[in-house]
């Protein structure tokens, strides 16, 4: 390793900026300003500052963002240099989140939540489920061994056939309404692309069985928002849980705060409490390999999106 010279940006918040200076230092490299520097570490949530903050040094070679989805960052993304992101980074967090949002709508803890009053039992077995994940990434692979002692039935929906260890089967996009009426519980846990946004529509939600549940970690766009509260109104799904919804944040007096079978949590699949303890490592992680001239973890295809 030779100390390469990286920058840190200014964070709006003070901690996550001293946690990735430190990445910095005890990955092997030293912290320079902007314009010296060889490598850029990105610590501020608003994307469109990254043009004035490239603009002060064009030449650096890697750029390492802190989140795992960039869809606010793909205009700036270029072929000029190594872009990197956080994907995966999260998954230990946001697995944990699923099985607690399954686990709460399958013994109606949502429901018992609102009440005012002693209410009538209700709730369903997790176990043996049919269990739908779209997506087969980080979140996915850490979700699988949390689900297995449940004896579930999973089936994971991915750009490709490839299997993922603990999943029953895997199959392709291209397969998603033939599995739909045979799903328990659909768990979204991909990546926000041109091709998936609003892949769970009106089609899609009416193919599910009525005492269907619907968990949202990944993005609200994935959802069309309009077509979910139908369903939810109508009983044609059973129940579901947003971490993340379309517009977000959720307006006040949304159709979905007062909708009785839904849970809204306000994007917390992964807080700024947990990450940080996945994030700083990770960027270490990467530090260390630029120094060392090794291959970057979590390389960025602006092609494909993720």
């Amino acid at each position: 390793m030779n100390g390469r010279p990286i920058a840190v940006t200014p964070a709006t918040r003070p901690d996550m900026h001293a946690a990735l200076c430190r990445s910095v230092a005890e990955g092997g490299a030293t912290l320079v300003d902007m314009a010296d520097a060889e490598a850029l570490i990105w610590a501020d949530p608003r994307a469109s500052l990254l043009p004035e903050v490239m603009a002060l040094n064009p030449e650096v070679e890697w750029v390492q963002l802190p989140f795992a989805g960039i869809e606010d960052f793909m205009e700036y993304l270029d072929g000029d240099r190594w872009w990197t992101n956080a994907k995966g980074v999260y998954a230990p967090a946001v697995a944990e989140t699923v099985l607690a949002q399954i686990l709460t709508l399958c013994k109606n803890t949502h429901g018992y939540a609102r009440a005012t009053a002693w209410q009538h039992p209700v709730g369903r077995l997790l176990r043996g489920s049919r269990i739908t994940v779209l997506g087969g990434g980080g979140i996915t692979r850490h979700l699988l061994p949390l689900l297995a002692p449940f004896g579930c039935d999973v089936t994971v929906i991915r750009r490709t056939d490839q299997p993922i260890d603990g999943a029953n089967r895997t199959i392709t996009t291209s397969r998603l309404m033939e599995v739909l009426p045979r799903t328990d519980v659909l768990v979204l846990a991909l990546a926000l692309t041109p091709e998936t946004s609003g892949i769970i529509g009106a089609p899609e939600l009416a193919a599910l069985p009525d005492h269907a549940l619907l968990v949202n970690v990944a993005r609200g766009g994935h959802v069309v928002t309009d077509d979910l509260v139908a369903a939810l109104r109508n009983g044609s799904i059973g129940a579901a849980a947003l971490d993340v919804t379309d517009p977000e944040p959720l307006p006040q007096g949304h159709p979905l705060w007062v909708e009785p079978n839904c849970l809204i949590t306000p994007h917390i699949g992964n807080t700024p409490e947990m990450g940080l303890k996945l994030l700083e490592p990770f960027v270490m992680e990467n530090v260390r390999r630029f120094c060392a001239g090794e291959d970057l973890l979590a390389l960025v295809d602006a092609t494909l999106g993720y």
